[in-house]
């Protein structure tokens, strides 16, 4: 049987949306597609018809310490010095700020789930289904996904809502993360007309 976009109480996770995004490689360490612009749109509009239906919104900052002793293994990659304390491409997007009713965790590591208190969150909150959006999607996105799949979350990726490090690590991922979960694509607008059509709260 076909499950629901949302099964029991959703929340909505917001991975990453930090000033790294919009900035080029060489100055913010990381590779990223074209679009920030617009998913930093299409994640506002999530984030206001979330918060008008009373889900919880929950922002992740993969922040680094500023002598580096936490990257561990992430350099061993494409990826260079990203993400520092202190630095302005680690600063949340400005209009992406979580507000009093919001929770913000930091994170050292690409998953949501590694080294955090996402998982008490959750359970605090009674959320059954998890709905991602933010960066990158074949890296902190898709870890997120599986460690919240194999944690038997249903887990929807808002595909307009996420960005890759390029467009075929992109593709590549959303088909990956599909294939543990028939139902984790779809669009931002699909949601809202979900929400839009019932009672969320």
């Amino acid at each position: 049987m076909k499950p629901d976009l949302i099964v029991g109480k959703p929340a909505l996770i917001v991975i990453d949306m930090q000033n790294s995004g919009g900035m080029s490689v060489e100055f913010s360490g990381i590779p990223t597609m074209p679009g920030f612009e617009d998913r930093v749109k299409n994640i506002r509009r999530v984030v206001d018809i979330a918060k008008a239906h009373s889900i919880p919104v929950i922002y992740f900052a993969e922040v680094h310490r500023a002598n580096y002793v936490d990257f561990g293994r992430e350099l061993d990659g494409s990826e260079g010095i990203h993400c520092v304390e202190g630095a302005k491409d680690t600063e949340l997007d400005h209009r992406l700020i979580p507000d009093e009713l919001d929770y913000l965790i930091v994170k050292r590591r690409y998953s949501c789930f590694f080294g955090t208190d996402l998982e008490i969150l959750l359970r605090g909150l009674k959320v059954e289904t998890l709905l991602l959006t933010g960066e990158l999607t074949d890296v902190c996105v898709h870890y997120t996904f599986v460690d919240g799949h194999q944690r038997d979350y249903y887990v929807r990726v808002l595909t307009d809502c996420v960005g890759g490090s390029t467009m075929e690590r992109h593709e590549a991922s959303l088909e990956a993360m599909k294939y543990l979960q028939r139902d984790a694509l779809c669009s931002s607008a699909t949601l809202i007309d979900k929400l839009s059509s019932t009672n969320a709260g």
